[in-house]
């Protein structure tokens, strides 16, 4: 991982939500296989909630679904249907960006690492997910 962080910008295809995150250039990605995740085809990388930024009108164009513990927070876009990020079970104090729909040029390089959904709890214990949302966990702050 970079030990500095960059802003990131990204959002949904429709380009109705924007989101701006800071984060490094090199990021973990995280393949979930949970129900939800699996049928989305969604890898993420998780960053803490202070380090992303909702831009412009784009909560109007959100929605959230929850299931099971109603823990996680899955939000998507109402116009285009892309979940571009939400509030994961692993991280309630984060946010869960996925890594496809940052804007290209600052993304350098993703390593993507399985997360068992099927298996919750055992590969949330095995995986250490919960500490990427720790801001003091995280590479410093690089140029703005």
């Amino acid at each position: 991982m970079d030990s500095e962080t960059v802003v990131h910008n990204g959002g949904c295809h429709c380009r109705n939500v924007r989101w701006r995150v800071r984060a490094p250039t090199n990021v973990v990605a995280w393949d979930c296989n949970c129900s939800d995740c699996f049928m989305r085809a969604n890898t993420h990388f998780i960053v803490p909630a202070e380090r992303f930024e909702l831009l412009g009108d784009s909560k109007q164009f959100l929605t959230t679904y929850t299931f099971g513990t109603h823990t996680a927070k899955h939000t998507f876009c109402k116009v285009c249907g892309i979940t571009s990020f939400y509030f994961p079970r692993s991280n309630p104090d984060g946010v869960a960006v996925t890594f496809r729909c940052v804007d290209p040029g600052t993304l350098t390089h993703v390593e993507i690492k399985h997360f068992d959904g099927r298996n919750w709890e055992s590969s949330y214990n095995q995986s250490r997910i919960a500490s990427l949302s720790n801001v003091q966990n995280q590479p410093t702050e690089g140029p703005k």
